[in-house]
């Protein structure tokens, strides 16, 4: 263990490129979800005009898909406990191949709304599966990163569809919005076909007590053979499958010793995993795994109460209300809204095994704050103007937070959401815990999106944005105060850095470091104690 420490931080696995493989792939699912919310923000100008449909239909329409994404993730998690993680990812893309062909197919409303159903259903499926499936396949000095990819890849979806709306939206009117909602099915099947070729999460494969191919997974996604072995050894302590082998061990050479055959340990049977979860979460929880939840909901809670998804889905409304007229202008602005999120995304990638969860989230906060205050005073300014003689220094403010309020959320609070969320479960939580966590974002988003226009309505489009300034305000006093460092961390330690209490808020580095003998390893307990 101690020559482990000397090669790698913390006694764990560096960067291997086939587990950030795996999780590229894995996260791909994201690419579809995120299409549809870019897509959805150009489609309803076209989709009003051509089935003369109200606000209120365009308010639901935009909502829905996150309303069904409640179905999926609230069942998401008991599925890919049972049938693997690997066969989720496959899935989700199945369901929302048939929700795109539906939607693109749509001849009225209704139709129409029954598709983004069904794709919502995949959506919560892929929301909830692909940052733990990333977690689980990684070590924890590359987690933070990979746990991240699926937010880029609902960026680079998002900017695939703002693009897909300029381009198609040169189309007739009939076939141009079809087009743009269709066109999401080709990627959906290649996807469902092509994730099965990918290993099963290793600390699944434990939960289903099939260790040596849990080990063979584990060796393939490790720098070393010695990594492997401490990785798959604190994995089955966390699943209390060590303290199983231990105890059947001392059994078997007992009954060696009176002459009679020994007792094999028996894995856990299939339709185990994940039973009696629920229970532990909500009706009997201890102080970590109760801190632990209000940490992994609280930011999927306060996520969209900054009002992401307003300026997302409904920034050509945005970019109206500022002073930018034709439809192709309006179009052509939005895609630079998805080049700003997938460039900083990606910076925050590079930074947040770096830095920390903790500084990059709060920094983040605090440009999303200084934006959107920003962005409520120029369109207050530019509301109350004439018609056509707003002050050019109100439209320029408008239009450039738009932009730097993207950049803001897109370095921190987006990625991190999910990163964080992911990682801070107990091993036999994970899923389903993951599964609230994305229903209420989902709840969140299906909120704001559903009531925005009707919000900025009744207190002006700039007193919104001064509403969400005001609510990510709560969400920089909630993290800071309610949610520790989990940097470097592997997966099988955060239960206990939340033991600590409320206040534990010091970054995993500035603990000390215990170096264990090599035989600890075997015990199940090779933890870097702080």
């Amino acid at each position: 263990m101690g020559e482990e420490n000397k090669q790698r931080p913390n006694g764990h696995g560096g960067k291997n490129r086939y587990a950030v493989a795996c999780s590229i792939i894995g996260s791909i699912i994201s690419i579809l979800m995120g299409y549809d919310t870019g897509v959805m923000s150009g489609a309803m100008l076209f989709i009003k005009e051509d089935l003369k449909t109200n606000d209120t239909q365009v308010q639901v329409l935009a909502g829905i898909l996150n309303v069904c994404a409640l179905v999926g993730s609230l069942t998401a998690g008991r599925v890919s406990d049972w049938i693997g993680r690997r066969r989720t990812i496959s899935l989700a893309a199945c369901i929302f191949l048939a929700g795109s062909v539906l939607m693109g197919l749509s001849p009225n409303f209704g139709t129409l709304l029954a598709g983004r159903c069904v794709a919502g259903v995949g959506v919560g499926y892929a929301l909830m599966i692909a940052p733990v499936f990333a977690a689980e396949i990684s070590s924890a000095q590359i987690r933070g990163s990979v746990t991240s990819l699926p937010e880029i890849c609902i960026s680079f979806g998002i900017l695939i569809g703002y693009v897909a709306n300029y381009l198609l939206g040169k189309l007739p009117l009939v076939y141009g919005w079809r087009a743009m909602l269709g066109l999401a099915a080709l990627p959906s099947a290649v996807l469902a076909v092509s994730v099965l070729a990918m290993p099963e999460s290793p600390r699944w494969l434990v939960m289903q007590g099939r260790v040596d191919q849990a080990l063979v997974v584990l060796r393939r996604v490790s720098d070393t053979p010695g990594e492997a072995d401490v990785r798959l050894a604190e994995i089955k302590a966390a699943a209390g499958l060590q303290a199983a082998d231990d105890d059947a061990a001392a059994a078997a050479a007992a009954a060696q010793a009176q002459g009679a055959p020994g007792r094999q340990p028996r894995p856990p049977p299939r339709g185990a995993v994940g039973n009696g979860v629920w229970k532990e979460m909500f009706l009997h929880p201890t102080p970590p795994v109760r801190r632990i939840l209000v940490a992994a909901f609280g930011v999927h809670f306060f996520q969209h109460l900054t009002g992401i998804e307003a300026v997302v889905l409904y920034s050509p409304r945005i970019f109206k209300a500022a002073g930018i007229a034709t439809r192709s202008e309006i179009l052509a602005a939005t895609i630079g809204v998805g080049v700003s999120k997938t460039v900083f995304i990606m910076v925050a990638i590079l930074l947040v095994d770096r830095i920390g969860r903790r500084p990059l989230y709060l920094s983040s906060l605090a440009g999303i704050i200084a934006s959107l205050a920003c962005l409520g005073l120029g369109l207050t300014v530019v509301e109350r103007s004439a018609p056509r003689h707003s002050p050019t220094w109100a439209v320029v403010l408008s239009i450039a937070t738009v932009f730097t309020f993207i950049a803001s959320f897109s370095v921190g609070v987006g990625p991190i959401t999910w990163a964080y969320s992911s990682e801070v479960y107990p091993l036999r939580l994970r899923a389903q815990g993951a599964s609230v966590g994305v229903a209420i974002n989902r709840v969140m988003n299906a909120g704001v999106s559903m009531t925005f226009v009707s919000l900025y309505k009744a207190v002006t489009i700039g007193g919104a944005f001064f509403l969400f300034a005001g609510l990510a305000v709560l969400a920089a006093t909630f993290f800071y105060f309610l949610c520790p460092e989990t940097q470097g961390r592997p997966l099988e330690e955060i239960e206990e850095v939340f033991s600590r209490g409320w206040r534990a808020r010091l970054p995993s580095s500035e603990a000390p470091v215990v170096e264990l003998p090599v035989s600890s390893v075997t015990d199940g307990n090779a933890k870097a104690r702080p």
